[in-house]
């Protein structure tokens, strides 16, 4: 018996949350054909099994406290996720009312730096490793600042 496209999207579903856009790709790879897919999506969203804001919330959830992600990136990836954009803010927002971004950002700093922040070039990694993990600028600054050795590391 040929595969359905709704039980394979179930399937896959059982084991991570999908986007729609994910969802629909995985699908379409499978070589379902397109209007087959989009039933199948329309029938897993009615019985609330394909749902984009709690894929969205899952993702943000691990994202942040497994991945010590910060806000932007987090945004970034759901969007790449083909979450709207809306929906990925409201997702990150969410999470970050939870869990203090200062925290995350500490925690995110702790798997790079041992003790106090060297020289300049340290400095510099460490400043553009957080904001490639999404942190603000002027946040990662003066955390940095905060952890360097001495006033002597400038300000770049």
């Amino acid at each position: 018996m040929a595969p359905d496209a709704f039980a394979t999207g179930l399937a896959l579903l059982a084991r991570r949350e999908l986007s729609t856009s994910q969802l629909r790709d995985r699908l379409l790879r499978r070589d379902f054909p397109p209007g087959v897919v989009e039933r199948a999506l329309e029938r897993l969203r009615a019985e609330h099994a394909l749902d984009d804001r709690r894929a969205a919330a899952t993702y943000a959830r691990t994202a942040v406290l497994v991945k010590r992600r910060g806000p932007r990136r987090v945004a970034r990836e759901l969007e790449t996720r083909g979450i709207e954009r809306g929906d990925a803010q409201a997702a990150v927002e969410a999470v970050y009312a939870d869990h203090d971004e200062q925290d995350v950002l500490e925690r995110a700093l702790a798997r790079r730096l041992e003790g106090p922040v060297r020289d300049r070039a340290q400095f510099r990694r460490l400043y553009q490793y957080l904001l490639r993990q999404g942190f603000d600028a002027g946040m990662a600054a003066a955390t940095l600042h905060a952890r360097s050795k001495t006033a002597a590391v400038p300000d770049d």
